[in-house]
């Protein structure tokens, strides 16, 4: 526990109070005791509403236990009782979005999104960097290049593999910009003259098919555009890929992430002051533009900072720039956890969701509405998305705090734009409700399979036994619910104002496969969707030059559905059949996933890496995933399908298996043999003994516990 300042009816953490003061406060513009007489009077006036929606949740969760357990299922009168308690809410009429000052990265640009630990330096560098990538490199260094047949990826350069990257780029070229005549295969020369882009042959040359595609050069390269994203074809005969090109291309740049989420949430592990304050001088330095991070790599001692604008020249002279960094918005926590990082009048730790949303936008405040070295918004927004949300009244919460951040930092109305995460079962089925509350201020929406899959569960807990979490995948609820949220933002005016997205694609290592199958998020009606690297940004980047995103929701849009019911459908197995191997089989793949995230979370403070699954396969894990296979679990216990008995054996069992998957680690403690003394086992346990009393399945209470308990066992420092 931290030294604590009075601040107006606050108490504050020396160390928050510190930064804020010299460095918050200064570059938002307000003055000092205002900020913390006004901050306190927020607290005081939204604090019980918070714990009143807190409440409700509870409520309607234990209506739902009880209606479940009182009686067998009928589908109608189970919606008619979810009508008359309020859970399923009246729609409203019919309306469009009227939110203003959005930037194109945002309303105008389909493109990649990243989301990414704003208390890791170098990968929100990265991250926000990552507007701009190297084609070469992310197809040369995954698997979206086979090794067959001499192209294997060594030490040095393969020349066998470069031609197949060469001949890939190529074939992209020919789709995205293609010529009046010939192909790019055949390309000697590219150059810019009479406003036009010449491309030559051996025998003879050519234009491109569209020639507005051209949209200006710069010392780097000849700058295209195509479905809305820009890639640079880098001519460079001096260059060692270069000079073995007929055409001297070294390279194709990338547009790629065109947006990232900067996230306070679910992938860090951010529980006392200590952490939070590290989480918001990041993003302090994202928003001044200096943010810088130093690390080792090879023995190499290397920086990191914020990428420059880019700069071209149009083809009749004009000098114009082109946004260096991803367009970043900020990911705040939800409506439950507290922090001790600010306690209120009456000595409580307040809400950690209103301390996020006043902090990170008194942050964000000058690189939107002032002038900092480089500029995150052009149109004077801030985007700040808003997770875990139940209902419509949960959202208007939110709106109505968002106007008390604007008013207590003397920005202009709906200056806050909010994306709202369709994750929770409530918000799903009532989501042209939840849009409705926040329509001068929305930007975003999408969908998260695991989050929304956790709640589902947890919300049905008392209806029966859960499928196996390979068979969700294609449950009717799932189906739908991924289906309605692009129906109800193309209906609410969403196209060309804001972002309806899809989910992660969790395989790193399997580009290629991602290459295959994420062009469905674009065919789905989504323009944007999560990646889990940069380098998957620029070949995520490759399906939207594929698809007119926009084409597709105007399509999709003709034939507007309600999905309402299917979403209702619980995905239960009313008679399991499963064999003794099917269901230790799946305590063991859940086991595994659980203990080898929280051992890292709650004993190494890291909230989102990729963690091998059961079969050596890395998979990118954050709490989401925690919360799907620890109310799985629960689930099965609760009704039976296996015993606390054999699954304390499995737990046991499947801690032997992380160990050995992370030996490799000098810092990692193992679970195993002394299981009663690894704090990060005993967290593991809980999450899944005491997943039925989990506030929605939340990770988060127990997560929080454990690891300030580590903190303070180990000597853990931020």
């Amino acid at each position: 526990m931290g030294n604590y300042v009075k601040a107006g009816s606050l108490q504050v953490d020396s160390r928050l109070f510190d930064f804020v003061n010299s460095s918050v406060i200064p570059a938002a513009g307000v003055e000092q005791e205002a900020f913390w007489k006004g901050f306190s009077s927020l607290v005081s006036d939204l604090s019980p509403k918070n714990r009143a929606l807190l409440k409700r949740r509870d409520e309607f969760q234990s209506k739902i236990n009880d209606w479940h357990k009182e009686q067998s299922f009928d589908f109608k009168a189970y919606k008619t009782y979810l009508e008359e308690i309020g859970y399923l809410e009246p729609e409203v009429d019919d309306f469009k979005i009227a939110t203003e000052n959005v930037d194109e990265e945002i309303a105008i640009q389909a493109g990649p999104q990243l989301v990414v630990p704003v208390n890791n330096a170098r990968y929100a560098i990265n991250a926000a960097n990552a507007r701009w990538g190297s084609l070469y490199d992310a197809l040369y260094g995954t698997d979206a290049i086979s090794e067959a047949d001499g192209a294997e990826k060594s030490a040095s350069y393969n020349p066998v593999r470069g031609e197949k990257v060469i001949a890939f780029a190529r074939r992209f070229l020919d789709q995205a910009a293609p010529l009046s005549n010939g192909s790019h295969q055949d390309a000697t020369g590219y150059r810019v003259e009479d406003g036009q882009l010449t491309i030559s042959f051996e025998n003879g040359q050519t234009t491109l098919k569209d020639p507005s595609q051209l949209k200006g050069m710069a010392e780097t390269g000849i700058l295209l555009q195509n479905n809305g994203l820009h890639f640079e074809i880098q001519v460079d005969p001096n260059h060692p890929i270069g000079a073995s090109d007929p055409a001297g291309v070294k390279d194709i740049l990338m547009e790629a992430a065109v947006t990232t989420i900067m996230d306070c949430e679910d992938s860090v592990t951010a529980v006392d002051a200590e952490d939070k304050v590290l989480v918001y001088k990041n993003w302090f330095g994202l928003m001044q533009g200096n943010l810088s991070a130093t690390f080792t790599k090879g023995g190499k001692s290397l920086s990191r900072t914020l990428n420059p604008d880019r700069i071209y020249t149009s083809a009749d002279g004009e000098t114009f720039t082109l946004h260096g960094r991803s367009m970043m918005f900020v990911r705040n926590v939800g409506h439950l956890m507290t922090n001790n990082a600010i306690l209120d009048e009456n000595g409580d730790e307040i809400f950690e969701g209103i301390l996020d949303g006043v902090i990170t936008s008194a942050i964000a405040k000058q690189a939107a509405l002032g002038t900092p070295a480089l500029s995150n918004s052009r149109k004077g927004s801030i985007y700040i998305v808003k997770p875990k949300m139940h209902g419509s009244e949960e959202v208007a919460y939110a709106n109505e705090l968002f106007d008390r951040v604007e008013d207590l930092l003397e920005m202009p109305r709906y200056t806050l734009k909010i994306g709202v995460m369709d994750e929770e079962r409530r918000t799903s089925l009532n989501l042209k409700n939840c849009i409705a509350a926040v329509k001068n201020r929305i930007v975003f929406i999408n969908t998260g399979f695991l989050d929304r899959t956790g709640d589902e569960m947890h919300t049905s807990m008392e209806a029966g036994p859960m499928m196996k979490k390979g068979d969700m995948k294609t449950s009717t609820w799932l189906t739908a619910y991924e289906k309605s949220n692009v129906a109800n933002g193309l209906a609410a005016g969403f196209q060309h104002r804001a972002q309806i997205g899809k989910g992660m694609w969790a395989m790193p290592d399997l580009m290629a496969d991602m290459i295959e199958q994420k062009i469905g998020h674009l065919k789905a009606g989504a323009n944007t969707a999560w990646v889990p690297s940069p380098t998957a940004a620029v070949l995520h980047a490759l399906h939207y030059h594929d698809v007119h995103v926009f084409n597709v929701q105007k399509e999709l849009n003709q034939n507007p559905s309600s999905f309402r019911d299917d979403i209702l459908n619980i995905p239960i197995v009313a008679e399991p059949n499963w064999s003794r191997e099917e269901i230790q089989q799946e305590l063991n793949n859940n086991a595994q996933g659980i203990l080898g995230y929280v051992v890292r979370w709650v004993e190494q403070g890291v909230g989102c890496s990729k963690v091998p699954d059961i079969n050596d396969v890395g998979l990118m894990e954050d709490r989401a995933t925690l919360r799907i296979s620890s109310q799985h679990v629960a689930n099965w216990l609760h009704h039976g399908i296996c015993t606390e008995e054999q699954v304390m054996q499995t737990m046991k069992r499947m801690a032997k298996v992380v160990d050995e998957q992370n030996e490799g680690d000098p810092g990692y403690r193992a679970m195993a043999p002394n299981y009663e003394d690894s704090v990060a086992f005993s967290a593991a346990c809980d999450l899944v003994f005491k997943g039925y009393e989990q506030p929605n399945g939340y990770t988060e209470p127990i997560l929080h516990k454990k690891r300030l308990e580590a903190k303070e066992k180990y000597s853990i420092k931020s």
